[in-house]
């Protein structure tokens, strides 16, 4: 049968458009939600013992991850029992969201966790393994850092200047298994060595107010 009467022609028409209108509104609602991709990035941090530094960072929003690892040696593929012989420090490579949180906050945070006056190591922890280091990947970076650097100088809130070293990025290796959150697979342990260590009486001590904010 054809249809010639312009009021059947719309009323079919209409009913069409609107059983389309509620499959194609189905379909999207069965749709998983997809969140828009963001590209990570990195910075490496070097400020004593990993394990600490592993802790503090992951209390941070917009950090996605953090590994504990070696960089800075002299050799390929460094252990827990060569690095130090092998001039490597201990430090933590942060993977971070830089749409929620930036690198210039992140070198805050960091350099007001540890003793940025203390050449020696870190609190009970000494030798060059422990020494303190913002490993940087560009020009960029070294700015933004040493720019810190220098602003809490001039402003002596700290008992000496600042001796924690600007470096360019080195390879990084990962550290053993167990050293990964180490603070969550031994709580105990760890907290009975940070706090015998003196770490945070120590950055209290030295930055007052201003620390470990």
């Amino acid at each position: 049968m054809k249809l010639t009467h312009p009021l059947l022609i719309a009323l079919l028409a209409g009913s069409i458009a609107a059983i389309t209108t509620f499959f194609m509104h189905a379909g999207a609602q069965d749709k998983p939600y997809e969140a828009p991709s963001v590209e990570l990035e990195t910075a490496i941090f070097a400020g004593g013992c990993f394990w600490c530094v592993e802790s503090d960072f992951d209390k941070v929003d917009g950090v996605v991850e953090t590994i504990s690892g070696y960089t800075g040696g002299e050799t390929l593929n460094p252990t827990y029992k060569s690095h130090s012989k092998d001039r490597h420090l201990e430090a933590v490579k942060v993977v971070y969201d830089p749409s929620v949180v930036e690198y210039e906050e992140l070198v805050s945070f960091f350099v007001r966790h540890i003793d940025p006056t203390d050449a020696g190591g870190q609190f009970c922890d000494r030798g060059n393994s422990y020494t303190t280091a913002v490993f940087v990947g560009s020009l960029e970076e070294r700015v933004i850092v040493e720019a810190q650097f220098a602003a809490i100088d001039a402003s002596n809130v700290l008992p000496n200047p600042i001796v924690t070293v600007v470096r360019d990025e080195a390879a990084f290796y990962d550290a053993e298994d167990y050293h990964q959150d180490y603070y969550l697979k031994n709580a105990t342990r760890y907290k009975f060595y940070r706090n015998g260590c003196g770490r945070d009486k120590r950055i209290e001590a030295v930055w007052g107010n201003e620390g470990q904010s």
